[in-house]
């Protein structure tokens, strides 16, 4: 994976995640968004890659701690975008009770990743439990904020079942490969479990020559992002927005 520390700081896709970032500090005022799932319709879209990128970016805010949980029990990506071991996980620290610092794999002083650990046989029955339910409240006091890597909600019921104990959604939506109307009903059925969807992320865009140049103007003459990490979490008038990775 390519942190975006290591991109140019003018591309449009540094800039991009910057946006994300933004947009989520400021997708409901009202109440306080700690814990974040993100998920898509379908497999390929770029979601986990996308929610690494972005539980990065915040680790890079003034004193954030930020912890990436992967709850993909089917799947999981995030030790390999990191470069983890998955030998013990949150499953290993819920069913065998190991100590949680030791399943914990330290990335940066703000950023952390809690792999998948042991494939449990019955996912969505675990992913369902008064134990998952508790484990994602009782970690908020730890940290600032909680990414969740969640499965494609139009494959499997599980991402829906998670999203009943996070504060907010984000939803990725990949350009020119997602079915609209299948994304559709995957929506509605969140919606039907009462998910507070904050936004959704185009991803693989396609930008044109005059779109990099406006991001190079845009970056330089814009200093939000820079405001928003000397103060974090400051009320704003912003709505629900996307934002675009390439």
């Amino acid at each position: 994976m390519q942190k975006i520390t290591e991109l140019d700081q003018k591309s449009p896709v540094a800039e991009a995640y910057r946006t994300i970032r933004t947009n989520i500090n400021f997708s409901d005022v009202d109440n306080d968004i700690q814990t974040i799932l993100f998920t898509s319709t379908k497999q390929n879209e770029g979601k986990s890659t996308i929610v690494c990128n972005v539980a990065y970016s915040f680790s890079k805010l003034e004193n954030c701690k930020v912890l990436l949980i992967d709850l993909d029990l089917r799947n999981p990506t995030v030790y390999k975008m990191f470069q983890v071991s998955n030998t013990y996980g949150l499953m290993d620290h819920l069913k065998n009770d190991r100590p949680l610092e030791k399943c914990i794999h330290k990335i940066e002083e703000n950023m952390h990743v809690l792999s998948t650990g042991a494939i449990p046989p019955n996912p969505s029955e675990i992913l369902s439990s008064k134990k998952i339910a508790k484990f994602l409240e009782d970690i908020k006091v730890h940290y600032d904020y909680i990414f969740i890597d969640a499965p494609p909600v139009g494959v499997v019921s599980d991402a829906t079942i998670i999203s009943t104990n996070v504060d907010g959604v984000m939803y990725v939506v990949a350009a020119n490969e997602t079915d609209l109307s299948h994304a559709q009903v995957a929506i509605e059925n969140l919606k039907k479990a009462d998910a507070n969807i904050i936004g959704s992320v185009l991803n693989k865009y396609e930008m044109n020559q005059s779109s990099y140049s406006y991001y190079g103007y845009y970056y330089e003459q814009d200093e939000v992002s820079s405001r928003i990490d000397r103060h974090k979490k400051k009320s704003g008038l912003f709505g629900r927005k996307f934002g675009g990775v390439r």
